[in-house]
């Protein structure tokens, strides 16, 4: 028996279902209807629950399952960029962090995972569509987590919102944008950042790059490194051994980091 509000169940062939653990009979996307309560409690990690023609196993809510079962409505920053934002930008518990564009919340895991209780998270969007799908993420993972920080989110554009950011934080240690236009929000926040803090920016496009670039060294930043990630799978090949498995090795987006020194 398990007591979480949440329960992850994946399918054969890999596919993730996240399904909210209270009593009545309803629909659950991708399943059908039944009671989860009545169904999925009494199935323990590891073990098998057969929902339809489907057999699920069930499995802890980690990081990886929420994050492969979130929801999405924005295009999500990938685990491979997620990740390696987390490194960089050295976060930990106890730090402050500020991230204006939070769309499906796909970063936003990331950082919460990372933070514990002791953190502090404020997240920016002035879309409420996407906040409203990133929020529900977010609360996922809180109620699934034994940790998570304190989270404040602020509907507007981060060059807005000063003010009410201060009554969250007075600075940062670390600041991720992910938007459609990086300088504007760098000059903004360069300021909030602490002595030795990072910012870090998400651009689909070398143009915002480039532009990102610039305006971090106008703002006094420092630019650590710039570029992209590559991701290459392998697997193994019938006749023995092991290969890049056929299939897209595509671009996500390229990726910055300044720092105030």
């Amino acid at each position: 028996m398990t007591n979480e509000a949440w329960a992850v169940l994946v399918e054969e062939e890999g596919k993730v279902h996240v399904v909210e653990m209270t009593s009545g009979s309803r629909k659950i996307k991708g399943l059908g209807v039944f009671d989860p309560m009545e169904l999925i409690a009494p199935v323990g990690i590891g073990q098998q629950v057969a929902i339809g023609q489907k057999l699920l196993t069930r499995v802890p809510t980690r990081l990886p399952e929420l994050n492969k079962g979130m929801l999405r409505r924005a295009q999500t920053v990938s685990s491979k960029d997620a990740g390696w934002f987390v490194a960089k930008l050295g976060i930990g518990p106890g730090d402050n962090v500020l991230e204006a564009g939070i769309g499906s919340a796909g970063l936003s895991l990331h950082i919460a995972r990372v933070l514990g209780n002791s953190g502090t998270h404020v997240t920016v969007e002035p879309r409420a569509e996407h906040a409203d799908i990133g929020l529900e993420n977010l609360r996922r993972a809180k109620e699934c987590w034994l940790e998570f920080p304190s989270h404040h989110h602020i509907e507007g554009t981060v060059e807005t919102v000063g003010d009410q950011l201060q009554t969250y934080c007075d600075e940062f240690d670390a600041i991720v944008l992910d938007l459609p236009d990086h300088p504007p929000a760098i000059r903004a926040v360069a300021s909030t950042l602490t002595y030795g803090g990072r910012i870090a920016c998400y651009c689909p496009v070398t143009q915002q790059l480039e532009h990102a670039w610039e305006a971090c060294e106008e703002a006094g930043l420092k630019v650590e490194w710039a570029g992209e990630l590559m991701e290459r799978q392998w697997g193994r090949a019938s006749k023995g051994g092991m290969r890049p498995v056929n299939g897209p090795f595509g671009h996500t987006a390229f990726l910055l980091i300044a720092q105030r020194c």
